[in-house]
């Protein structure tokens, strides 16, 4: 198993965010993670990324313990991640901005030059390639956002909400690019509130309601949950 999380919980004062959460990704899997606003989605983002310590339970990449490990730590095991709130570098160029993140892996800033540029492509940037970042509408600062993480050579990628506030259209590319990106050998977990898409990308669904695991399973299995229709969905989708 490439990422388990066993038995996750969570506390921030009087808020319990996790209460034992547990969570798989295969290689090459995409999986959706699913919830109602404040359901505890980001949280567990922050914790398997190493931004937050669990006050309980496990994480581990490909059998290592991983509980403790810094996010840059996290990132050299093949875990990176993306954030709602996207903060490219202003003032740099798209490029140079993806540049940034291969150079966590590239032995020189040519290397990392060309791994950017790969990226830009797989991540339909290439013709921004020039264009600083603080110029760029939302659709594509968030695309950006994910072409950095990308650029640091992820085997499990962490998308937090990459296709809110996207229109059908660029949702439909968004979804494309992931699709991409997963065929490329990396695993994706990815937060997402926009139903008809996270369906259409994911092998398997996970659903967090009041910081608990309330079902697991195909997005045909998902969508007519009971428990998931009551607390999230309130309709079948199809």
């Amino acid at each position: 198993m490439l990422l388990e999380a066993a038995n996750i919980s969570k506390r921030f004062g009087g808020v319990q965010a996790l209460s034992r959460v547990s969570l798989s990704v295969s290689a090459g899997e995409i999986v959706g993670l699913i919830g109602p606003n404040g359901a505890g989605k980001t949280t567990l983002f922050a914790v398997l990324s190493g931004f937050e310590r669990p006050d309980a339970g496990t994480v581990s990449v490909d059998g290592r313990a991983c509980v403790g490990l810094p996010p840059y730590e996290m990132c050299r095991l093949g875990l990176a991640r993306t954030f709602q709130l996207v903060q490219p570098f202003p003032d740099l160029s798209v490029l140079d901005n993806v540049i940034v993140g291969a150079l966590h892996r590239a032995r020189s800033v040519s290397d990392a030059r060309a791994e950017a540029h790969r990226v830009l492509g797989l991540t339909r940037l290439d013709a921004y390639a020039g264009r600083a970042a603080h110029g760029l509408p939302i659709g594509l600062r968030k695309r950006l956002e994910l072409a950095r993480s990308v650029a640091t050579q992820p085997r499990l990628l962490l998308l937090d909400e990459v296709m809110a506030g996207l229109n059908p259209i660029e949702v439909a590319e968004v979804a494309a690019i992931v699709k991409a990106i997963r065929d490329t050998g990396v695993a994706v977990l990815v937060i997402e509130h926009v139903m008809a898409a996270v369906m259409g990308l994911s092998d398997r669904i996970a659903v967090l309601h009041h910081g608990e695991m309330i079902a697991t399973g195909t997005p045909a299995t998902i969508t007519r949950d009971a428990r998931v229709i009551d607390a999230y969905l309130g309709e079948i989708v199809t």
